[in-house]
């Protein structure tokens, strides 16, 4: 685990939580503090832009996120509400060089039809 960043993102999971569950509705931004991972990165040169989606979980990109992006997903795995979400959910995250946090969730709603197929079959 790269803990560069982890403890920075562990601050903003009670926000980012909040924002995974809305984020059913619709997309999600978070303005992030740019000192916290400027202080975190410790006068070293760092990528502070990333994409990254996960699928139930899993990172679906080819390529693994940055230290920055790496260290936010370590911290919402650690969080068990957060790891919870993040298993039964398609979700995108980006981080712009503003250190504005989109959070768009695509996971597909349950079909009413299939919901009212599977009470009368029962």
């Amino acid at each position: 685990m790269n803990n560069t960043f982890f403890h920075t993102w562990v601050k903003y999971i009670p926000i980012i939580r909040i924002l995974l569950k809305r984020s059913l509705k619709e997309e999600q931004k978070l303005e992030l503090n740019r000192i916290d991972f400027v202080r975190a990165a410790g006068g070293r040169k760092v990528k502070f832009d990333f994409s990254f989606s996960l699928l139930h979980g899993k990172i679906e990109n080819l390529e693994l996120p940055t230290p920055l992006g790496r260290g936010l997903l370590d911290a919402m795995q650690d969080d068990k509400v957060s790891s919870q979400l993040v298993k039964t959910s398609h979700l995108q995250f980006s981080l712009n060089k503003n250190f504005e946090l989109m959070i768009r969730n695509s996971t597909p709603p349950p079909k009413e039809e299939e919901l009212e197929q599977s009470e009368s079959n029962g």
